[in-house]
């Protein structure tokens, strides 16, 4: 089935496309994750038994994301929510401590269980994704991917983080994730859209390791 896009818009900033570097990237990427679900598989396990021995619902939350030009593809991550986490989310909308209400953040949120607090802490939520990257769907580097929700509060400037594939890691989640305002979060991501290259990538893959082991704004 081919994926959903949500309404045009245009890309007005200018995005290194270089060939080398996007044959190179794909093959980063497609190396790394195959290494990765192959690795963490015992991990992968452990998470999943602990996540359904810790809380009711699916091992897996999966919901539509917007990525590059604005197709939408389906997100998977470790559950850390319980079940009803989106229908509970219009309810604590005013409790967002996120300036301008477009991504969500609140402390001590009721919908995070408590084996969910941890691998959030740790970003081990995360780990699916690797089965979006070795898709083509997201890149290692790159990012974040928007729900269709903050989309549509989304301006033109906002948008532009939408030229490239989106990622697991990226130039905001190395610098501070939720210590940032919404807008430091777009500018981030627009100057990584930007200045992208190979070395840029490398740097940011080797610093994410760091903010890992930090918890560097991690929720």
């Amino acid at each position: 089935m081919k994926n959903k896009k949500v309404p045009t818009f245009e890309i007005t900033i200018k995005v290194n496309n270089n060939i080398i570097y996007r044959i190179i990237k794909r093959a980063f990427d497609i190396f790394i994750s195959t290494l990765g679900i192959i690795l963490l598989s015992p991990l992968f396990l452990f998470i999943a038994i602990m996540v359904k021995a810790t809380s009711k619902g699916p091992v897996f939350y999966v919901s539509d994301r917007i990525g590059r030009y604005g197709y939408t593809f389906k997100f998977y991550k470790f559950r850390s929510m319980v079940v009803d986490a989106d229908e509970q989310l219009i309810k604590l909308l005013k409790k967002n401590e996120v300036e301008g209400g477009v991504t969500f953040k609140m402390e001590d949120d009721p919908r995070v269980t408590k084996f969910g607090k941890f691998i959030r802490r740790t970003s081990l939520d995360e780990l699916p994704q690797l089965f979006n990257i070795f898709l083509g769907q997201m890149s290692l580097i790159g990012p974040r991917p928007c729900t269709v929700r903050e989309f549509h509060l989304y301006d033109e400037r906002d948008q532009q983080r939408l030229a490239v594939k989106q990622g697991l890691t990226g130039e905001w989640q190395v610098n501070g994730r939720s210590k940032t305002t919404f807008k430091e979060m777009i500018e981030m991501d627009i100057h990584y859209c930007e200045k992208r290259s190979l070395w840029y990538d490398t740097k940011i893959f080797f610093k994410t390791f760091i903010a890992v082991f930090k918890k560097d704004g991690a929720e």
